[in-house]
């Protein structure tokens, strides 16, 4: 599986872990799978099953923070950092080698 589609089905299951795909989610992802070249159909096949996923762990550095950043950055696309979808970015952050004082800080810094 291509980089672009690993971030993006990790994406997809960010947005699913709080039990429900809001709308405006939705909105973003279908904006995201656009800039990546990622088919509608293929889109709409990830959310609905989004709760199948398991995160997958990039390979370097560079990626892991990216994604990190892009994670947190969605999360916060409907308005509101649900506790699930910080746990998720938490785990992954740490799954991902960054300190929890390096989460917090990043999450404050984009939840402004």
């Amino acid at each position: 599986m291509n980089t672009h589609l690993e971030h993006f089905r990790n994406l997809v299951s960010l947005a699913a872990v709080d039990g429900k795909i809001e709308e405006i989610e939705r909105i973003t992802l279908s904006k995201i799978a656009y800039e990546r070249g990622i088919p509608i159909d293929r889109m709409n096949v990830m959310l609905k099953r989004a709760d199948e996923y398991t995160y997958l762990i990039p390979q370097n550095l560079i990626k892991k923070e990216q994604q990190l950043q892009e994670m947190i950055e969605f999360a916060l696309v409907d308005g509101e950092f649900a506790e699930a979808e910080k746990g998720l970015i938490m785990s992954v952050g740490e799954k991902l080698g960054f300190t929890k004082e390096k989460l917090k800080e990043l999450i404050s810094a984009t939840d402004k």
